[in-house]
């Protein structure tokens, strides 16, 4: 029986320690390093390009819907600005109503210059809080008639009118800005249709 050379090497099972702790040592192994992940090829552009456009898509729509709603709190903003202006008139003009007959009063003492003494100062800071407030008195003898602020009380001719205007202011207007509290009273001329005949005739014999 012949003995092995000792050059060769002897052929058996060949065993990996896979244990991540080395029995002799005690310390954690450190692991296989894994392969590197593939890199895409040139097909993943088209699908880059594809995301950028429904990302601009996207966006063009969230802006559209802020624009929008920019658009609709303008005008809950204005809105609610003009009821607030609305209300504030409203208000106002409900107590002014009532201190209507005081400046009444103040305004036939001032024509019969009755307004001396101290009931002209308190009527004159009267007169000036109403006015800080917005209150206006309107109605002058000679204006155009508007029935839209005047009240008719009585009616004449007069030949010397050309259009309808007021004759005579009876009882004052009064408004806070565009709101009428109290039309004015006035008595109302119209042009005389006797004279107008008159100056007819005349014309037509002058001819």
């Amino acid at each position: 029986m012949t003995s092995p050379d000792k050059g060769e090497e002897r052929e058996g099972p060949v065993i990996r320690d896979r244990r991540r702790i080395d029995p002799k040592t005690g310390k954690l192994r450190e692991p296989a390093e894994t392969p590197a992940p593939e890199t895409p090829d040139e097909g993943g552009a088209g699908a880059s390009d594809e995301e950028l456009s429904s990302l601009k898509t996207q966006l063009s729509e969230r802006l559209a819907d802020l624009q929008r709603l920019k658009a609709e709190y303008d005008n809950y903003r204005k809105r609610v600005e003009r009821d607030r202006v609305a209300v504030r008139e409203q208000a106002l003009g409900q107590v002014l109503s009532e201190l209507l007959p005081v400046l009444d009063d103040i305004g036939r003492a001032r024509d019969h210059d009755e307004l001396t003494g101290g009931f002209k100062s308190v009527a004159e800071s009267l007169e000036a809080v109403t006015g800080k407030l917005g209150l206006e008195r309107f109605g002058e003898k000679s204006e155009p008639f508007d029935p839209t602020v005047h009240e008719a009380l009585m009616h004449s001719y007069s030949a010397e009118v050309t259009e309808t205007s007021v004759a005579d202011v009876l009882q004052p207007g009064y408004r806070i800005g565009e709101r009428v509290l109290r039309p004015a009273r006035v008595a109302v001329a119209e042009p005389d249709p006797g004279a107008e005949a008159a100056a007819d005739e005349s014309g037509d014999d002058g001819e």
